[in-house]
C-alpha cells in the first residue's frame, strides 16, 4: 500500500480525529531528567487513574531521558526498573539519547567528555561519582567507567538495554525525539529516533500517525496535527508532564514543584490535569 502511495507521490498524511484503539489507555509521560520526587507522585496518580479506568489494555510508555541534569538520576533508575505489571498496567520504556550515552560509556570510557557536557555529571554525583579534574587524561575516564560499571546493577543495567525505540499504538506513534519527515514511520533510523530535532520540529510534512515525543523541552505542551510534545523541562521547571489517551479523548497531567523548585516533599508537589484538544477542534 505505501509503495503504491510513494509511486503515485501522494502526499500521507496524520488523522484527522485520532484515537487509539478501543478498550485501551495510554499514558504517556515525558523527559524525567532525575527528578524523582516529580516521578513518584505523578505515577501514583496514574496508578490511581488506571484502577478505576474501565479497559481491557492499560498501557503506560515512558518516553526516555530518565538521566542527566536533575539530582537523582540513580534514584529514577532503581524505581523504574523496579515496577512490576499489577492491576494489569503494562509498562513500557523508550530509550532516550541521555541513556544511549550513559550505555556508551559504560562500554567506552572515552565518551565521558561529551557525557558530562550535556548532563552526565549529575548522573555520576548521584552513584557518589565525580568527573575526574583532568578531563583530558583517558586513565581517569576509565577508571570512572570501571567504577559507574560496579555500581550500576544487574537489574538496572537489564532495564537500561532492554529500552526500546518506538511504540506504536493506534493512531499514535511513541518515540523519544521524533522522526525523520519523508521516511515511513516503520523506517526510521534509531539515530533521528534518539536525537532529531529541528527537521522534524520545523517540518510541515505529516506521517500517517501522530508523533508523541519529548527530547525538546517547551514551557507548555505542543500539540498540532502532526505531533505531541510533552517534555516541559522537569529538570529546571520542576514540572513533569503526562499524556492521556483513551478513545479519541486527550488530557494532560502534570505534577508541580513549589515555585522555589528545591527540597520538595512528597506532600509539597502538586498534580494538576487538563484537557488537552484534538487537532481538529
Amino acid at each position: 500500500m505505501f509503495s503504491k502511495l510513494l509511486k503515485r507521490k501522494q502526499s500521507i498524511t496524520a488523522p484527522a480525529d485520532p484515537a487509539v484503539p478501543t478498550g485501551t489507555v495510554v499514558w504517556a509521560i515525558g523527559d524525567i531528567h532525575g527528578r524523582l520526587d516529580l516521578l513518584v507522585p505523578l505515577v501514583d496518580a496514574i496508578r490511581e487513574d488506571l484502577r478505576g479506568a474501565i479497559a481491557t489494555r492499560k498501557l503506560v510508555i515512558f518516553l526516555g531521558d530518565y538521566i542527566d541534569r536533575g539530582p537523582h538520576s540513580r534514584g529514577v533508575l532503581e524505581y523504574l526498573a523496579e515496577l512490576e505489571p499489577v492491576d494489569g498496567i503494562e509498562w513500557r520504556f523508550l530509550k532516550g539519547n541521555h541513556e544511549q550515552t550513559m550505555i556508551e560509556f559504560l562500554d567506552d570510557p572515552s565518551v565521558g567528555v561529551k557525557w558530562c557536557e550535556y548532563g552526565g555529571d549529575a548522573t555520576l554525583r548521584s552513584f557518589g561519582l565525580r568527573p575526574p579534574a583532568l578531563k583530558h587524561r583517558t586513565e581517569g575516564w576509565t577508571h570512572l567507567s570501571a567504577d559507574l560499571n560496579y555500581k550500576v546493577s544487574s537489574k538496572m543495567r537489564a532495564f537500561l538495554d532492554a529500552q526500546e525505540l518506538s511504540i506504536t499504538v493506534g493512531d499514535y506513534f511513541f518515540a523519544h525525539a521524533g522522526a525523520r519527515p519523508g521516511e515511513l514511520l516503520d523506517r526510521q533510523s534509531a539515530e533521528d529516533l534518539l536525537w532529531i530535532r529541528r527537521s522534524f520540529l520545523d517540518s510541515s510534512t505529516e506521517f500517517d500517525r501522530i508523533v508523541v515525543h519529548g527530547h525538546t523541552p517547551t514551557a507548555e505542551v505542543y500539540a498540532d496535527q502532526r505531533r505531541v510534545g510533552i517534555d516541559t523541562k522537569a529538570y529546571e521547571s520542576g514540572i513533569l508532564t503526562a499524556l492521556r489517551l483513551s478513545g479519541r479523548e486527550r488530557s494532560v497531567m502534570q505534577t508541580i514543584a513549589p515555585s522555589d523548585n528545591s527540597g520538595a516533599q512528597p506532600e509539597d508537589i502538586l498534580v494538576r490535569t487538563a484537557h488537552l484538544s484534538a487537532p481538529s477542534e
